[in-house]
């Protein structure tokens, strides 16, 4: 199968997902929500779309925001392990509900512990990772020790 580097063949739609990108970041700050929350969900969502690339980056990322290794040694079952803030279960919950596009809505992450604005704010994130998932992916981005 042959790999094309997407952000090299069409520039422009790269700097525009990754103007959507800083965007969905700037909202989870603005929607007061946690740095480090929001690496959790990129994590997530890189996890259920099998990206390495981006695996790689976000955890190293949440481990400058202080994340700890514990923790990211279980997002991946993040609702077996009491590690977790019922606000931060919410949010996985809620990326992997955009991920999968359940239908009908599962509705198991809305607990009342995000408001509109950060359930706005984690769905734009989801929405952008998974772009960035897919460029990454189908561009098999080298991901080597």
């Amino acid at each position: 199968m042959r790999h094309v580097n997407l952000s090299k063949q069409h520039p422009t739609a790269y700097k525009s997902v990754m103007a959507l990108s800083q965007e969905a970041d700037e909202a989870v700050a603005r929607a007061g929500l946690e740095p480090r929350l929001g690496e959790l969900v990129k994590i997530r969502v890189s996890q259920l779309n099998g990206c390495a690339f981006c695996l790689r980056m976000h955890t190293r990322d949440a481990i400058a925001k202080g994340e700890t290794s514990d923790r990211l040694a279980v997002v991946a079952a993040w609702w077996e392990s009491q590690y977790f803030t019922e606000q931060e279960q919410s949010a996985l919950a809620l990326a992997e509900e955009v991920t999968r596009l359940s239908v009908p809505e599962r509705g198991e992450w809305d607990n009342g512990s995000l408001n509109d604005e950060q359930v706005s704010a984690i769905s734009w994130l989801a929405i952008a990772m998974n772009a960035w998932n897919r460029i990454a992916v189908r561009s098999h981005y080298p991901v080597a020790p």
